[in-house]
């Protein structure tokens, strides 16, 4: 069995309605998937690793989230910050899920930053007046990585985020980036811990390139062969 942590912020659900929780859904299924299990969908603060022994879980995703970081309860959150120190289960990030992986190795998101005053705001409805990335766009891979295999040097994912990371934690190597944001994608390289900052959860038809990095993560991480 694989887990993939719901990390949203109940305020968030309030606001976005039931298209949100069908999304989670639908992911869980597309993760089952491709790891060729059963995966699990439980909220952030029902994780922790007595969750993980019960179940048996060979690998974990963390999802994104819409909510600031302050709206949070960080005691809700120590479990699955637990899993993440132990480093020796699979553990994916997406967008705010990397962030969390970060921040529970000691490096904070931040914001990529205020638009200047006489700046147009390519997505106004979307955190204005922030530097934001939305909607599918290519980052530019780095380095050599399994996580690349089957890529090209300009893959395109769905971004949606105006926090990033400053910098990576200790045994993390940088694998893409973009102008306004230069981690992109990251792996430790001893430890089965990788993350993204945008959304590969997403993949559609006409942009796989998502479901292929998940794909690799699997593999890369020994979850399967």
């Amino acid at each position: 069995m694989i887990l993939y942590v719901d990390n949203e912020h109940a305020s968030t659900y309030g606001r976005a309605g039931d298209w949100l929780l069908a999304a989670r859904t639908r992911i869980t299924y597309r993760l089952g998937d491709l790891a060729g299990d059963v995966c699990l969908l439980a909220r952030y603060g029902d994780v922790d690793p007595d969750l993980i022994r019960r179940h048996g879980i060979r690998a974990v995703f963390i999802s994104g989230h819409g909510a600031p970081p302050e709206a949070y309860d960080e005691r809700e959150r120590e479990g699955l910050r637990e899993i993440v120190r132990l480093g020796d289960l699979p553990v994916f990030g997406f967008c705010g899920g990397l962030q969390f992986i970060a921040g529970a190795l000691g490096v904070a998101p931040v914001r990529m930053g205020r638009l200047l005053d006489d700046a147009d705001d390519p997505h106004p409805d979307y955190e204005p007046g922030w530097i934001t990335e939305l909607g599918y766009e290519p980052v530019q891979l780095v380095g050599d990585h399994p996580l690349h295999d089957g890529l090209s040097t300009a893959p395109v994912f769905r971004h949606a985020h105006s926090y990033h990371l400053p910098r990576l934690p200790d045994g993390f190597v940088r694998l893409a980036e973009t102008d306004p944001c230069p981690i992109q994608l990251a792996a430790h390289e001893e430890r089965p811990l990788a993350g993204a900052q945008f959304h590969p959860e997403y993949w559609t038809a006409d942009k796989p390139d998502g479901e292929r990095l998940i794909h690799n993560f699997l593999r890369w991480a020994g979850v399967t062969s």
